[in-house]
């Protein structure tokens, strides 16, 4: 035989296994097949299952990415509005020494050096409350232990029972946020 009669009989043997299967019983019944077929492929009932996990999953990813975006966005504003708590703090003293100072200026002092230290005090109160930060002076209030700290308890006939008596340093507060509580002194009759 030539090698084209070879070549022709060998595709004519391949024609006929391919019509008939896979060459061997090609008796292999239709249901058979169906149920090989079947095997990989989900009914209809588990992909509308696996439609609903996915979707739950996928409102979940959704939420949680909304509570950190909330979170982000909160964390970012506290920063925005506490980030100089830290500086204000440390003027603080300043700020109580430039009071004591005019608080004990002697009766030599000159008017211009009072009148100084008040203006430097003044620009200092004006600058804080720019960034939120106001005093506490509780002149005739009621003892709040979240703004005040009681220092002592003294008396006094011409004011009631649990209110502020002497004030001793001012409080403050940044933001209503209280970052020192005013030292004073409580009625008690």
């Amino acid at each position: 035989m030539s090698e084209k009669d070879k070549s022709v009989e060998e595709n004519s043997l391949d024609e006929e296994l391919s019509l008939n299967g896979s060459g061997e019983d090609s008796d292999v019944s239709d249901d058979s097949q169906d149920e090989v077929e079947n095997v990989g492929t989900p009914t209809y009932e588990e992909l509308v299952d696996k439609k609903e996990e996915l979707e739950g999953l996928l409102l979940r990813a959704n939420a949680d990415l909304d509570n950190a975006l909330k979170r982000t966005l909160t964390e970012v504003e506290k920063a925005h509005k506490y980030g100089t708590e830290r500086l204000l703090m440390e003027l603080l003293p300043i700020i109580d020494n430039l009071e004591n100072a005019l608080n004990n200026l002697s009766e030599n002092s000159s008017k211009e050096d009072k009148e100084g230290i008040e203006l430097t005090l003044k620009s200092f109160e004006s600058t804080l409350d720019k960034f939120g930060m106001v005093p506490i002076y509780p002149d005739s209030e009621e003892f709040n232990p979240e703004k005040h700290e009681a220092v002592s308890m003294e008396k006094d006939k011409n004011k009631k029972d649990g209110f502020v008596g002497n004030i001793f340093q001012r409080g403050w507060e940044l933001h209503s946020r209280v970052l020192r509580p005013a030292r004073v002194t409580v009625i008690k009759n």
